[in-house]
């Protein structure tokens, strides 16, 4: 039931391009925006953690996603995806770990989707690099 190589090589580039988009898609409204890294700024600071850590969020949400995008050291820049969104969660969402939306799902549904995909990314490897490489011949 595992399926051909190919269809899971598949299944795994689409996760791993789709995760990169969506974060990086974030990342970008976060910089361009107009209280998007003040935001951020102020947040770190409030929790008292150095001010440089605010540069996680351009490695986190816009470098990561790039080499997600493009296939290249996938397992790492899934896990800096992973430690960005514990970030988040840690400094902005806690109260609503528990907390269901208007719509009666999860509150952080889509800080969970990010983290499992991107925790899943980095367990699965490379996550359809192989398959990339073989759509190029």
């Amino acid at each position: 039931m595992g399926g051909s190589q190919g269809s899971q090589d598949l299944g795994k580039a689409l996760l791993r391009i789709v995760l990169g988009v969506l974060i990086l898609m974030h990342g970008i409204a976060k910089l361009t925006g107009a209280t998007g890294m003040g935001f951020v700024a102020k947040v770190v600071a409030d929790a008292g953690l150095p001010a440089w850590l605010v540069y996680g969020v351009y490695i986190g949400e816009v470098l990561a996603p790039i080499l997600l995008i493009i296939g290249l050291w996938s397992r790492l820049a899934a896990l800096i995806v992973a430690i960005n969104m514990l970030f988040a969660v840690a400094l902005v969402h806690t109260k609503q770990l528990g907390m269901l939306a208007d719509t009666g799902g999860w509150a952080l549904e889509l800080q969970g989707m990010f983290m499992g995909a991107a925790l899943a990314v980095a367990l699965l490897g490379q996550a359809g690099s192989a398959w990339a490489a073989s759509m190029a011949r």
